[in-house]
């Protein structure tokens, strides 16, 4: 059952008519409410298409948090052949918020790196809603020492309101995890491309998405602090997420005209939970041609390229 968003209402009393008329043409074997069905579906069609084609930031942020947006898992099943998983940092324990391992992609092997916040209650309470502890971004060194190690390329999977703010992160050194992450990832020898798959979230996401390509889903939103929570911070007040939200620039349109990311992957009209299949094959399509951007640079010119793209942003031109 499809699940709508508050600003979606219009669409949502639409199409709940149309599934109405098409059991009750169902029921009835008639063909007569044929040009009524194709009517209300032209109509909500349109609807829709205007809906999304002026979001504003704050709507863009709750489609990046729609429960029913693919997940890391759906593109790892969708893309990837032979994923092999890796569990644990060695050092302390395994962190299901961030999961990885090797692969095939398109037949050539590859590390896989994403954050997987859950399809339902049970999977999110496991996977910490995405939410990493140092363990996590340690697992990731370690995944990413394996990539340099062998020559393989690293493609990251992002989705994270952040890492995870608890006292035993904290007292674990979640900074100084995230930091480590940073740096290996800025470091590698290896092509690495990274993917905001819905939320791209403060530390927590820069730690494995400091690559060669940034890449974000249309209606995905990156960001140093949630709305919310900068809210908080700038205003004491919450309920100013909206305001906060419109004034630091969120959005994937926002961010590529800044500099801050490469590329923006169209996602089918009314976001990527509308159509999991196609928004995975175009997140493929845009991790090929990347990888293909890259596969002919030296590790020494993957690291001046990967470094001239993080040191130019926002310099002035």
């Amino acid at each position: 059952m499809r699940s709508y968003l508050d600003f979606e209402k219009p669409v949502a009393e639409l199409e709940s008519k149309i599934e109405e008329m098409r059991a009750l043409a169902s029921e009835n074997g008639s063909d007569g409410l044929g040009e009524e069905l194709i009517r209300l579906e032209l109509r909500a069609m349109k609807s829709l298409s205007e809906l999304y084609a002026n979001l504003t930031p704050w709507q863009k942020t709750n489609v990046a948090r729609h429960p029913q947006r693919p997940h890391c898992f759906d593109y790892i099943a969708g893309l990837f052949t032979e994923f092999t998983p890796l569990s644990g940092d060695r050092l302390f324990g395994e962190d299901k918020a961030i999961v990885g391992g090797f692969a095939r992609f398109r037949g050539a092997p590859v590390c896989v790196i994403g954050q997987e916040k859950g399809s339902d209650t049970q999977s999110r309470l496991r996977h910490n809603f995405g939410m990493a502890r140092p363990e996590g971004y340690r697992k990731a060194v370690r995944l990413m020492d394996l990539a340099d190690k062998f020559s393989l390329p690293v493609i990251s999977l992002v989705d994270t309101a952040g890492a995870f703010p608890g006292v035993d992160a904290e007292e674990r050194g979640q900074a100084e995890a995230i930091a480590r992450s940073t740096d290996k990832a800025l470091s590698l020898g290896v092509p690495n491309v990274a993917v905001i798959l819905g939320e791209g979230g403060s530390g927590g996401a820069i730690a494995i998405a400091s690559c060669n390509r940034v890449m974000m889903l249309e209606h995905a939103i990156y960001t140093v602090a949630s709305p919310e929570a900068s809210a908080s911070i700038l205003w004491r007040d919450t309920t100013k997420a909206q305001e906060a939200a419109t004034n630091m620039k969120v959005t994937a349109q926002d961010l590529l005209r800044f500099g801050i990311i490469d590329t923006i992957i169209q996602e089918p009209l009314g976001g990527a939970h509308r159509d999991p299949g196609a928004t995975i094959a175009s997140v493929g399509l845009a991790i090929s041609t990347a990888l293909e951007g890259l596969g002919n640079l030296s590790p020494e010119a993957l690291r001046d390229v990967r470094a001239e793209k993080f040191l130019a942003m926002g310099r002035k031109v």
